[in-house]
């Protein structure tokens, strides 16, 4: 699925009516390969928009009975700020995806925001990594023994600087994890990759993008290892179409957040 295909679930999904698909957030300041990123943890401050119910009607007559099933279920989100990363959680129909694993330490906080909306580790079936730094796959083995049947992806050029129990499987542009679309966005580091939801329109963009003060901003140049792919993936993911972002660190946009990237795109020249 690319910009291209954007008469997309989200468009069938406003047709249909609302239900519920979901994301959760673990959230944060800053993006480093430093020993000291790994080690900042509090108690979990949650922020959540619950999913809308599904329907579902029946209608009788003497020949036959037709049954007719809501829409599927739609995106909502779940933000846990561990006061230095963001992590997320994205849910649907009882099954979960988690987007990064915070610094080391983590997995309490990240268990306690599963229940928050009604899931246990069972529920754990897909873990993606948008990139290599510790901020984002610290708690990776831990969050492995407590969600054992999970999935593990990464962008293939940070792969070999995961080090974990189990490898991350290799994604990159197009594929889709749990049905949600994973970008390539390089830049930041060689394989570091974002997460789309277009049927809800939400973009987790990791640390290719920055929340700052309500609106966005790119990648830092202090933290990012190749500026000039950083800059080229901002502009690929202002071509997407998008009403929320979530990012690794700094608050979410919450409305007409693809508008907020192109803007961005534009003033990078």
């Amino acid at each position: 699925m690319t910009a291209h295909h954007l008469i997309n679930r989200r468009v069938a999904i406003k047709e249909m009516g609302k239900a519920g698909l979901a994301i959760v957030v673990f959230g944060a300041a800053a993006c480093s390969d430093s020993p000291e990123a790994t080690t900042t943890t509090r108690t979990p401050d949650s922020t959540s928009i619950p999913p809308s119910p599904t329907t579902t009607m029946t209608t009788s007559t003497t020949l036959a009975t037709t049954t007719t099933v809501g829409p599927p279920e739609a995106t909502s989100f779940h933000r846990v700020d561990l006061s230095f990363v963001s992590a997320y959680i994205l849910y649907r129909s009882g099954e979960a995806a988690l987007v990064d694993t915070g610094v080391e330490g983590s997995a309490d906080a990240i268990e306690a925001s599963l229940g928050q909306v009604g899931l246990g580790w069972d529920s754990v079936g897909h873990v993606i990594l948008t990139h290599k730094h510790p901020d984002h796959v610290g708690s990776l083995d831990t969050i492995i023994e407590r969600a054992p049947a999970a999935e593990v992806y990464a962008g293939a050029a940070d792969i070999p600087a995961i080090v974990s129990t189990v490898p991350p499987t290799a994604v990159g542009d197009g594929a889709l994890v749990f049905d949600l679309e994973i970008i390539g966005t390089p830049g930041h580091t060689a394989g570091h990759i974002s997460v789309l939801d277009s049927l809800a329109g939400i973009l987790v963009a990791g640390d290719a993008l920055i929340g700052s003060g309500g609106g966005v901003t790119g990648p830092d140049s202090g933290f990012s290892e190749d500026m000039t792919m950083a800059v080229a993936s901002v502009r690929k993911l202002a071509t997407f179409d998008y009403e929320v972002a979530l990012f690794g660190h700094g608050d979410p946009v919450l409305d007409s957040a693809s508008a907020a990237v192109a803007d961005l795109a534009t003033g990078l020249g």
